[in-house]
C-alpha cells in the first residue's frame, strides 16, 4: 500500500469512529425568506365573492369579471376598498335562471388590516351586474365620489360626505344604458371639471345571455362562447362635464365617436406627448387600438396606428385588455403597456418624442413570458422601493374548457407575473414572491396602493367566482425609502391629470395622478415613489391640472405627504 493510500486510510478510520455532530438547532425564518406578499383578504374580513355567470361560462358577459378599487372615501387617510360583481347564474338546462344577485361592496379601512362591509350604511344599493370602475370628484366638493360600469345601465355616486352616497347616474346624465367596461374621469378641457369617457364592449341584452350556447371552436378541439367576432361593437361614450353637477354627451362634438365599432375594454387618460392636456387611450379587444390626441381644447383626433402604439410591431391587432402607462426608462417620455389574449404576448411601446411609440416586447425578452398567459389587468409599480418601476400582470382564462385538455398548455385558473426591474430588463420574480401571489385563479382587476401607509404598495385583485385578493406587500430591501404623495388641488380635488418630477440621489423619476386605467379598476389616486438608499428628496416639480406650477425642497423621505395647489398669484413654494 503507498504512502498516500495508508494516509487516508487512517483518516476515514478515524472518521467512521469519530461521533456523528449533532444536527444544528433550528434556525429562525429570517427576513429574506418570508414572501413579498401575503394575501390577507380572509383575515381582513373582504368575503364579497365577485360573481360572473354560469361555471360553463356560455356567453361572452360571462367572460371578462369586475374590477375594484383603492379610494378614500371618508378622507381619514386610509384607503378604503370597492369590490364589483355580476349575477351568479344557473346551469344548463335551467340556465336562464339567475341564482344570486351581485352588489356593489363598500369595505370602510378600520387601521390595524382590518375592514369593515358598510355597504348599507353608505346607501349603496344597487345589483346591477357591474364590470368596471374609476374614481374622481366631480362636483368639486371635496368628497370622493365614483362611477360604475354595468351591463347597462351604468351608477355614478355622489359622496354626500357624511358616510353615504347617492346614485344619481340618470339625474347627471351619464347612464350610458349600453354594456360597459373601462372608464376614466379626466379634464378634457383644461376648465377644473373633470369629464368621463366610458368604453363599451359589445351590443347585447340579457336575453342573449341566458339563452346563450357555446358554438365557436377554439384550438380545434373544444367548444367555446362565440365573440367578440360576430357581435356589434357597442360605441364608446365621452360626457362634457357641464360644472353643475351635470354631464352632456360630447361624443361627436369633441372628436371621439367611435365609428368603427371597435371593442372597447381598457382605458388610459394620460398626457402621453407632455403637451400639458390630456390624450385617451383604449384597449380594444380584437381591434386596433385607439390613441385619441388632445388639441389643448378637449377636441381629439384618433392617431392610434399612425402613432404606432394601434397594433404591435407586425402590424396586427390583438384582443386588448388591460392598460398602463408610466415614463418606465426615465427618458421624460410615458411608455404604455398593454396586456393581451393567450398565445399572443403582451405589448410594451416605448414612447418617442411626438407621440410616436416603438413595440419594444421582443428586445425587452417578454415574449416568453407572456405569451401563454391570457391576461387583464396591469400596473406598474415599484414594489420594491428600489427607484426602478416593475410590473405586475393579472392572468386567467375565459375558456373553463381548456382545463379538460392538458395537450393544449393552458389552464382557466393562472398564476399572476410580477415583473422586476433589474437595470431597465424585465426579470419573472412571481415564483419568489410568495406562494400566496402564485395562487392560480381566474384573475381579473387590479388596484394598487398603500392601504396600512406603511410605505410598501399592496395588490386588490378581482378572481372569476372569488372574494377579492388583498395582497400585502412586505419590503424586500428595509433599507429602501420611500415617498407618498397626495395632492390636493383647488378645484379639481385630487388633482387628476397632475404630473410630479422628483430629484433625489442624482436621479429624476416622474409620476402622474390618473382616474382609472389598469383593468376596470382604480388605483390609489396617489404618488408613489421609491428612493433606494435615498434619504433625502433634493426637489419636488409639480405641474398642476391648470397649468401652475411649483417646487419643494429638501423633503425627507419615508412619509406621507400632502402638498396643496398655492394660490395662483403666489410664487412656487420651496418647502412642503
Amino acid at each position: 500500500m503507498s504512502h498516500r493510500l495508508l494516509i487516508l486510510f487512517l483518516f476515514l478510520s478515524l472518521s467512521c469512529d469519530r461521533p456523528k455532530p449533532k444536527s444544528p438547532p433550528p434556525t429562525t425564518t429570517t427576513s429574506s425568506s418570508l414572501p413579498l406578499f401575503t394575501n390577507i383578504s380572509p383575515s381582513a374580513g373582504l368575503t364579497a365573492i365577485s360573481f360572473c355567470g354560469g361555471l360553463t361560462r356560455d356567453h361572452l358577459l360571462e367572460s371578462t369579471g369586475q374590477g375594484c378599487a383603492f379610494i378614500d372615501y371618508d378622507n381619514d387617510g386610509l384607503l378604503d376598498i370597492i369590490v364589483l360583481s355580476g349575477h351568479q347564474l344557473a346551469e344548463p338546462p335551467t340556465r336562464r335562471s339567475i341564482l344570486k344577485k351581485g352588489h356593489i361592496t363598500l369595505y370602510r379601512n378600520l387601521g390595524n388590516r382590518k375592514f369593515e362591509d358598510v355597504t348599507a350604511k353608505a346607501n349603496i344599493h344597487d345589483d346591477s351586474w357591474s364590470c368596471g370602475i374609476c374614481a374622481g370628484d366631480y362636483d368639486n366638493d371635496g368628497h370622493i365620489d365614483f362611477y360604475v360600469t354595468c351591463f347597462g345601465p351604468n351608477r355614478l355616486y355622489h359622496n354626500r360626505g357624511d358616510g353615504t352616497f347617492e346614485q344619481v347616474a340618470e339625474k347627471a346624465g351619464v347612464a350610458n344604458s349600453s354594456w360597459g367596461a373601462g372608464c376614466s374621469f379626466f379634464d378634457a378641457d383644461g376648465d377644473g371639471f373633470l369629464d368621463l369617457y366610458v368604453a363599451n364592449y359589445v351590443d347585447a341584452t340579457m336575453e342573449d345571455v341566458l339563452t346563450a350556447r357555446r358554438t365557436t371552436t377554439y384550438q380545434d378541439k373544444l367548444k367555446v362562447m362565440a365573440g367578440p367576432f360576430g357581435f356589434r361593437g357597442a360605441r364608446d361614450k365621452f360626457f362634457h362635464n357641464n360644472g353643475h353637477g351635470a354631464f352632456t354627451d360630447a361624443t361627436k362634438e369633441s372628436g371621439l365617436e367611435d365609428t368603427a365599432e371597435a371593442y372597447g375594454l381598457g382605458v388610459l387618460t394620460s398626457d402621453l406627448d407632455g403637451d400639458g392636456d390630456i390624450d385617451i387611450y383604449v384597449a380594444n379587444d380584437s381591434n386596433p387600438n385607439y390613441l385619441y390626441r388632445n388639441d389643448g381644447h378637449g377636441h381629439f383626433t384618433e392617431i392610434g396606428v399612425w402613432s404606432g402604439a394601434g397594433v404591435n410591431i407586425e402590424g396586427k391587432a390583438q384582443a386588448s385588455m388591460g392598460v398602463d402607462s408610466a415614463d418606465f426608462d426615465g427618458d421624460g417620455i410615458p411608455d404604455i403597456y398593454i396586456t393581451n389574449f393567450a398565445r399572443d404576448s403582451d405589448t410594451f411601446y416605448r414612447g418617442r418624442p411626438g407621440l410616436y411609440f416603438d413595440d419594444i416586447t421582443a428586445s425587452l425578452n417578454l415574449k416568453p413570458i407572456t405569451y401563454m398567459p391570457l391576461s387583464w389587468g396591469c400596473s406598474f409599480l415599484d414594489y420594491d422601493n428600489d427607484g426602478n418601476l416593475d410590473l405586475f400582470i393579472c392572468n386567467g382564462h375565459i375558456y373553463p374548457q381548456v382545463d379538460a385538455h392538458p395537450e393544449l398548455g393552458e389552464s382557466y385558473a393562472q398564476r399572476n407575473t410580477l415583473l422586476h426591474n433589474e437595470n431597465g430588463k424585465l426579470v419573472d420574480a412571481t415564483t419568489i414572491a410568495g406562494p400566496d401571489i402564485n395562487e392560480k385563479r381566474s384573475h381579473r382587476g387590479l388596484a394598487i396602493g398603500d392601504f396600512d401607509n406603511d410605505g410598501a404598495l399592496d395588490l386588490l385583485l378581482t378572481a372569476i367566482d372569488s372574494p377579492p385578493i388583498l395582497l400585502h406587500a412586505r419590503p424586500p430591501n428595509p433599507a429602501n425609502h420611500w415617498l407618498q404623495l397626495r395632492l390636493l388641488d383647488r378645484h379639481n380635488r385630487d388633482a387628476i391629470g397632475a404630473t410630479v418630477k422628483l430629484t433625489a440621489g442624482g436621479r429624476v423619476q416622474s409620476r402622474e395622478l390618473r382616474s382609472g386605467s389598469t383593468y376596470a379598476s382604480q388605483s390609489a389616486l396617489r404618488l408613489h415613489f421609491g428612493l433606494g438608499p435615498t434619504t433625502q428628496i433634493e426637489k419636488l416639480e409639480i405641474l398642476w391640472p391648470s397649468g401652475q406650477k411649483s417646487s419643494h425642497q429638501n423633503i425627507a423621505a419615508d412619509k406621507f405627504q400632502t402638498l396643496h395647489q398655492p394660490p395662483a398669484t403666489s410664487r412656487p413654494a420651496e418647502q412642503p
